[in-house]
Parts: C-alpha cells; structure tokens; sequence
C-alpha cells in the first residue's frame, strides 16, 4: 500500500498538515510543528507554504463506519 502525504483528520492543531507530515514520515508531529513554527517566526515564507500546503495536500479519506 501507498503511503500517500494527508492532512490529518486526527493529529491536527490547525489544518493537518504538521499531523500529515507526521504520519507519512513515522515521526512525531510536534517535530514538524516546531519547524513550522521556527520558518514562520524566522521568515514570513514559512506563513505563505503553510497555507499553500492547505490548499495542495488532501484531507485524509475518512475512516469506513
């Protein structure tokens, strides 16, 4: 099975994506929020890729009842 890149349903503080990045690497998702947070704060690129990642990465499918 493909491990495909989602925004998490789960492991979200805003939109998935740190979550997302977490599941499709196998890493703790506070790894990559710390590095969001570190991009945003050190240049405004990190803002604008963050919000770009909202619109380019799907949501995960949701789980089957």
């Amino acid at each position: 099975m493909e491990n495909k890149l989602y925004r998490s349903r789960s492991e979200r503080m805003i939109w998935g994506i740190c979550g997302g990045f977490g599941k499709h690497f196998n890493m703790d998702p506070t790894i990559f929020r710390i590095i969001a947070v570190l991009t945003i704060f050190i240049s405004g690129l990190g803002l604008w890729l963050y919000l770009i990642l909202r619109f380019v990465i799907p949501l995960e499918p949701a789980p089957e009842a």
